[in-house]
């Protein structure tokens, strides 16, 4: 990648400063599924991606095909160059790394740390928040293949955005700026929200394992295909209801204007 400038409008090793009104310089920690699927969305935004800290060859692969003429480097040299700190790595490794890395003293005041483990919320990065950087959580409730076609499947999906209020705003921003929804959880919820998303996973795909298994062994060729309308369908069908109980009048967000209820009469001009 010798020559490439790395993606978005700053150079390599430019500081903060460079960077136009509202764009950022991101660095990933972490080059499996998720990371780089996040970065090439926040590319696509506009922002710049600084650079990559990925230690398998098979990460190192993934994201050169993902985020093309993004560096490799590493943890510190990436953190010194960025403004915003990407951490996707596996939840078990988290909190080691935030701790590591502040007792080199590599964290900076202001610099934005995401981290996308969906089973914490902001306190354990409370080891950069001491040294001046501002903490946020965001995870996309999505099954990551790390290919391209995630990007694209990031429009809708709903991210949990757990910062402290001052900076909430911020992370919500970034999640439309993926594409995404963001929804607020708070500190104590998160790991309730982690055992949903968990639930929905594991559920999901053992139940289509088993499936395809029975099919399968009977002589059906090819279960999937077979199976994919009966289960799209049924999901479908379960979380619609699930909708429902949320509305039970059956009214979309298109249906709760401000006259919705005949209350517009009563509203102040601009309300």
């Amino acid at each position: 990648m010798s020559g490439q400038q790395p993606i978005g409008q700053q150079p390599l090793g430019a500081r903060p400063a460079q960077q136009k009104s509202g764009r950022l310089g991101i660095g990933i920690i972490g080059a499996g599924r998720v990371g780089p699927v996040l970065g090439a969305a926040l590319a696509g935004a506009g922002h710049a991606i600084v650079g990559v800290a990925a230690v398998s060859q098979a990460s190192r692969e993934r994201a050169e095909v993902m985020l093309p003429g993004a560096p490799i480097l590493d943890i510190p040299s990436l953190i010194e160059r960025s403004e915003l700190v990407l951490i996707a790595v596996p939840s078990g490794e988290l909190a080691a790394l935030v701790e590591g890395l502040a007792a080199t003293g590599a964290w900076q005041p202001g610099q934005l740390v995401v981290h996308t483990a969906p089973g914490f919320g902001i306190g354990v990065l409370t080891p950069a928040l001491a040294a001046g950087a501002i903490p946020l959580a965001l995870h996309p409730a999505m099954a990551f293949t790390g290919s391209s076609i995630d990007v694209a499947r990031l429009a809708g999906t709903y991210f949990a955005v757990t910062a402290p209020a001052p900076v909430l705003p911020i992370g919500q921003a970034l999640v439309v700026e993926m594409g995404g929804e963001p929804v607020v959880i708070a500190e104590r919820d998160r790991a309730a929200y982690a055992e949903a998303i968990e639930t929905a996973t594991t559920f999901s795909t053992a139940i289509v394992d088993q499936a395809t298994g029975i099919l399968s062994s009977i002589g059906v060729p090819s279960p999937g295909r077979v199976l994919a309308p009966l289960v799209r369908s049924s999901v479908e069908n379960a979380l619609q209801r699930a909708s429902a109980a949320d509305d039970p009048f059956g009214l979309g967000p298109d249906d709760l204007g401000p006259d919705a209820f005949g209350l517009g009469r009563q509203l102040p001009p601009g309300a």
